[in-house]
């Protein structure tokens, strides 16, 4: 009859629309699976970082679990690009004091990685092979704003990675600053200077913090054989830097677009050293995959 024939013609026309509801869900399904299969693979493209960075794939054995404290931060946000493309699984611990979280966004999907907001004057637990302790403001403008906060940073804050570094047997690397050397007196500073120091002057927060948190490390080392690494930074420069670093490079860079005179403090006759920042991250990994454990200048 009739109503049979437009009852079957109804049924045929609402299976064939669940088939293809079907197959477009399993279209989905397989676009799913081939977007995260990509994401495992590479960053991806954001304002700040347009470029893609591919991800190598290492077996269980040679990946390791790295923390960056500061990881957001202008060296700290270059590492961990560095350290994914390697092919390791990557956490960044960071407060954004300083940090941008536009600086790691181009990760946040990628399965290697992994961001926790933190402060590090508080202690945490993790388990890493690894630890790249940046956590500190570094330009004069960001330190100074609050000195107590950067003295506990650089020693509440060491002593807390230093213990996690303890418990798990992992190596921790100190970035640490040419600035321990002060208003030095010999040129260029070797790593035997002990430096020429002002303990109450308007960069003390920062420079005498960096020492404590070296000598804390010694102390770890040789109490409880932790494995410690030490590089003293010097000036750097590129990508991701603040704008208000309040450093040369950056002053330079803002008063030229800005059609201003340069400053030149004092009488011109002070020296700096420049590097890099690409050039700063190959020495930060040589130097925690090295056997050297006394401090090294870097720049």
């Amino acid at each position: 009859s009739i109503v049979t024939l437009n009852f079957i013609i109804l049924n045929i026309e609402k299976m064939s629309e669940q088939a293809n509801e079907t197959t477009m869900e399993q279209e989905r399904l397989k676009r799913l699976i081939e977007d995260q299969a990509l994401l495992a693979k590479q960053s991806v493209p954001t304002l700040s970082t347009p470029h893609v960075m591919k991800t190598a794939t290492l077996p269980d054995a040679k990946r390791m679990k790295i923390l960056i404290t500061g990881g957001a931060g202008f060296v700290g946000s270059h590492l961990t690009d560095r350290l994914m493309m390697m092919g390791h699984e990557v956490i960044v611990l960071d407060n954004f004091f300083t940090g941008l979280k536009k600086n790691i966004d181009h990760w946040i999907h990628h399965p290697n990685f992994s961001l926790i907001r933190h402060d590090v004057t508080q202690s945490i637990l993790l388990e890493v092979d690894q630890i790249y302790h940046l956590a500190c403001p570094a330009s004069p403008p960001h330190y100074q704003y609050n000195p107590v906060k950067t003295i506990k940073t650089s020693t509440m804050g060491t002593i807390n990675m230093l213990g996690l570094a303890k418990r798990v047997k992992a190596r921790i690397l100190l970035a640490s600053t040419s600035e321990i050397y002060g208003d030095p007196t010999v040129h260029p500073q070797p790593e035997t200077y002990w430096g020429n120091v002002n303990t109450t002057g308007p960069r003390a927060c920062y420079d005498e913090g960096k020492r404590v948190a070296e000598t804390m490390m010694y102390a770890y080392k040789n109490q409880n054989n932790v494995d410690i690494r030490i590089a003293r930074i010097f000036n750097t420069f590129g990508p991701r830097m603040h704008p208000n670093d309040g450093r040369v490079v950056s002053n330079f860079i803002i008063q030229t677009l800005q059609n201003m005179p340069l400053t030149i403090y004092g009488d011109g006759a002070q020296t700096r050293s420049f590097q890099y920042v690409d050039d700063l991250v190959n020495g930060l990994v040589s130097l925690m995959n090295s056997p050297f454990d006394s401090p090294c200048n870097i720049g």
